[in-house]
């Protein structure tokens, strides 16, 4: 019975995250901790596990219906990159504490501006330097995903609002970006060989579907709704996310 709660909890997650943009390696994190008790190491080791197969198959879908921005989406990716390198390689280095309020901090302020930007009833500008912002949220998420074991969808997500993409670009362009940084860190969270296989592939399972039934739905959505209160709901959950973290 255990591997059919698994398996309906990843369908789930996966669902969600490949809708909303997020990499799910967060909250695959807190169940792994909280529900299964798995120590932290084999944790995050175990949700990155979980959450890469399932960001493939969601960014395959988004690509396929053709929402991904690969020019910001890229800028985000070669900043990220070695970002999560140069994580993965300090963080034995870094004290926790320190680190997660400064994400904290930086997430409650994109969070805030999400908001403004939503119900401000000024016209939206382009920025003036996206590919400046577009590396620093990337840089962001890298440290997120190579420190911690998490995903860095967040910073992504909330990079890619604050730019001026809607909901549906930007999940799509955000499943595109982790993909990328959730595979290295895989890479190095796997060294240690923590993976609880069990565990790991009966949510990994239910990931992949629910991330291959996401882009789908999405794309019966209607986008003016889903702005509407997608878009507010995000970035409710960024700063949710954000006071939780040091809370």
């Amino acid at each position: 019975m255990t591997w059919l709660v698994l398996l309906v909890t990843g369908f789930l997650v996966g669902l969600l995250v490949i809708s909303t943009g997020g990499g799910g390696a967060a909250i695959y994190l807190g169940l792994l901790t909280t529900v299964f008790h798995l120590a932290p190491g084999a944790a995050a080791a175990t949700s990155l596990f979980t959450a890469f197969p399932s960001l493939v198959v969601g960014a395959y879908g988004h690509y396929r219906t053709g929402q991904i921005h690969f020019k910001v989406g890229n800028q985000m990716l070669i900043a990220a990159i070695p970002a999560t390198i140069v994580g993965a390689l300090l963080s034995p280095y870094i004290p926790l504490k320190i680190y997660t309020w400064l994400v904290a901090i930086i997430l409650f302020l994109l969070g805030v501006q999400i908001l403004v930007k939503r119900f401000s009833h000024r016209q939206s500008r382009p920025s003036q330097h996206q590919g400046l912002a577009a590396a620093s949220y990337g840089v962001l998420s890298g440290l997120m995903v190579g420190v911690a074991g998490l995903s860095g969808g967040g910073p992504i997500i909330a990079g890619l609002l604050v730019l001026g993409l809607d909901m549906i670009p930007a999940a799509a362009t955000s499943a595109y970006v982790l993909v990328g940084t959730t595979f290295v860190g895989l890479i190095f969270h796997m060294s240690a060989n923590n993976v609880d296989w069990g565990i790991g592939i009966s949510l990994l399972i239910g990931a992949m579907l629910g991330a291959f039934c996401a882009p789908r739905l999405l794309m019966h959505a209607d986008p003016q709704k889903l702005n509407l209160y997608l878009k507010p709901f995000m970035g409710v959950l960024i700063i949710f996310m954000a006071l939780k973290m040091v809370f």
